[in-house]
């Protein structure tokens, strides 16, 4: 398997509540081993606004067996999805409910940095979604609290957003690129009927990280190559504008419950996106 492809934590468990993805408290632990006999090395951290203090990367010991067992079974994890910014926005929020959400985007930062994520993604999409210029000061204002612990813990976040191509560009303007980039999700794109060319044009260079996932023209997530996500020329364009990060799965679950089959074979099928994309373009195939 390619190095830099990894998968969202989770995708090695059983649905939590019937939903595609929510932390596996259950399961946790278990998919450190199952992702070494599938040849994983990556796993993207996901935290839900529910259960967010009981978390294992907010507590000390917690933090300690994430360290252990990625250490025992080879797992790197350089990125966490934070749903539970999206889940509850502190720039939605007002007077403590505010300082209590921003204080909690802090204390996620510094336990980010103390096990080497390097990526923290906040989610403005759905319920997290920047709907007016008051939502975007309050963001600003937000993330500016929250600065020095970013510096220290020596993390970036990046935005995963539904803005189209011009308005993201312009937005990311009002962020510095040593502490703030995109999260490019491939699926969500292909549902608002972005052209990815465009897409990453106007902005690769502040891509940071990929989510890898296939969703329908306004629709939900399916397995890979089902949906409108135009994978070659998503892959193309990336490597075009130089992106040498990390794709996460965050794809479709296996109906049948093998998940570890279903994200195996989604894997396979990256790499070879991958591997074709970064043939030159007058490549010459055989018949």
């Amino acid at each position: 398997m390619s190095s830099n492809i990894g998968f969202m934590q989770g995708r090695l468990s059983p649905l939590v509540n019937g939903k595609i993805q929510a932390f596996p408290c259950d399961h946790w632990r278990q998919e450190f081993p199952l992702a070494a006999k599938n040849s994983l090395k990556l796993m993207e951290w996901t935290l839900d606004y529910e259960g967010l203090h009981q978390n294992p990367l907010m507590t000390s010991e917690g933090r300690a067996e994430i360290r252990t067992l990625g250490s025992a079974y080879g797992l790197g994890i350089p990125s966490l999805t934070g749903d539970c910014f999206m889940q509850m926005p502190f720039y939605k929020a007002q007077g403590k409910q505010r300082a209590d959400l921003i204080s909690d985007l802090i204390n996620v930062i510094k336990a980010s940095g103390e096990i080497g994520i390097v990526y923290v993604v906040v989610p403005l999409v759905d319920n997290g979604r920047i709907a007016s210029e008051e939502d975007a000061r309050s963001l600003i204002e937000g993330l500016n609290e929250a600065l020095p612990a970013i510096e220290a813990a020596g993390v970036k976040i990046v935005f995963e957003s539904d803005f189209p191509p011009v308005e993201l560009t312009r937005f990311m303007k009002s962020f510095d690129s040593e502490h703030f980039g995109i999260n490019y999700d491939i699926g969500n794109s292909a549902a608002l009927g972005y052209n990815p060319v465009e897409e990453i044009s106007a902005y690769g260079a502040r891509i940071l990280n990929v989510h890898v996932k296939d969703r329908v023209l306004g629709g939900t997530t399916v397995p890979l190559g089902q949906g409108n996500a135009d994978f070659p020329t998503v892959f193309r364009a990336l490597a075009d504008a130089g992106y040498n990060g990390n794709y996460i799965c965050q794809t479709a679950r296996a109906a049948d419950g093998d998940h570890a089959e279903a994200l195996r074979r989604y894997q396979a099928q990256i790499q070879a996106w991958l591997a074709d994309a970064r043939l030159p373009l007058n490549k010459s195939l055989p018949a």
